[in-house]
């Protein structure tokens, strides 16, 4: 039986771990024999974030390196949010397709947080948190929200949020640099990026309700700066980067390894696969900018160049 692409996929990664092969680390050009499948035709689409316009990228098959622009959402145009919430939205930095991709949870550097609605663009839920980086949906419609540094304001926290718009903070844990947060629906656990540590939670109040978050472990990373977690489809790992290396944090162990086809890879601000395809998709800052102009592709490689843009974070959206 052929296993799935994505677990394909993981098996390699892992397989050139354990062999140490070394991978390329210019910012163009990736070892062939990186290359973990053919890749698929079949049509996929990125959320995208990066200044104050969220939007959905269609690409039209692996080696598409233009693609299309088919949805985009600024919080400049909506009407049900308050002005004091629009101008929150002008540094976008996640861009999360949640709900199977009929929703976005969006954060920004500038303390937004909102969850948007596709096929209408309703905003759902809306907070304010310091620095905001990262959010994840948990059962109950609550809201975990990666606040990360500002030396005059309450970051560095996890703060969790009740359902409702707006948002009302419930609850808030310490997070260093609050980078990253992924729920598991699986394993009913939440996983915290800070600069040198993943914090891991469970909702003590159960499944539902206005449960608090009760720590269960930590996990120090081999580096500081953490930036990206987010997890490999069909699989135990989490991709993680630091500042200027890259990794995947095994759930079931709890053991981190330089990933094997970006570990060397500096200011790389996200990772992901595709569900379906196994493609590799990732964002690294450029020169000596924040953002990045060009979204990086591996199985098949691909290259695609939005020179006009400041792009921060890329999603893979699953397909129907």
């Amino acid at each position: 039986m052929t296993p799935p692409r994505n677990l394909r996929l993981i098996f390699h990664l892992v397989l050139l771990s354990l062999t140490a092969l070394v991978c390329a680390t210019t910012s163009d050009m990736l070892h062939p024999e990186m290359s973990i499948a053919s890749g698929e035709s079949a049509v996929a689409e990125l959320a995208v974030c990066g200044w104050d316009e969220v939007f959905i990228l269609r690409l039209e098959g692996p080696t598409d390196s233009i693609g299309r622009v088919v949805w985009s959402w600024n919080a400049a145009d909506e009407q049900d949010l308050p002005d004091t919430m629009k101008t929150r939205f002008g540094s976008t930095d996640d861009c999360k397709p949640v709900d199977g991709g009929r929703a976005i949870l969006v954060t920004s550097s500038g303390d937004g947080v909102a969850l948007v609605e596709r096929a209408t663009k309703k905003v759902l839920f809306w907070a304010s948190a310091v620095n905001a980086h990262s959010a994840d949906l948990l059962p109950g419609g609550l809201v975990a929200v990666a606040a990360s540094h500002d030396p005059d304001r309450p970051g560095d926290r996890l703060v969790l949020f009740a359902p409702g718009t707006p948002g009302r903070e419930i609850a808030h844990y310490e997070l260093p640099s609050g980078h990253g947060v992924v729920w598991d629906s699986r394993r009913e656990l939440l996983y915290a990026l800070g600069y040198d540590l993943v914090r891991v939670f469970r909702l003590s109040g159960g499944l539902t309700g206005e449960g608090a978050l009760e720590e269960v472990s930590r996990i120090e990373l081999p580096a500081t700066g953490g930036h990206e977690l987010y997890p490999v489809p069909g699989t135990p790992y989490l991709s993680v980067s630091t500042s200027r290396q890259c990794w995947l944090l095994d759930r079931d162990t709890e053991t981190v390894v330089p990933h094997p086809v970006l570990a060397d890879h500096a200011g790389v601000k996200s990772i992901g696969v595709n569900p379906r395809s196994g493609q590799l998709a990732w964002t690294e800052a450029e020169g000596s900018h924040w953002w990045a102009t060009r979204i990086r592709m591996l199985d098949p490689p691909n290259l695609v160049r939005m020179p006009d843009r400041r792009l921060y974070k890329v999603r893979w959206l699953e397909q129907e």
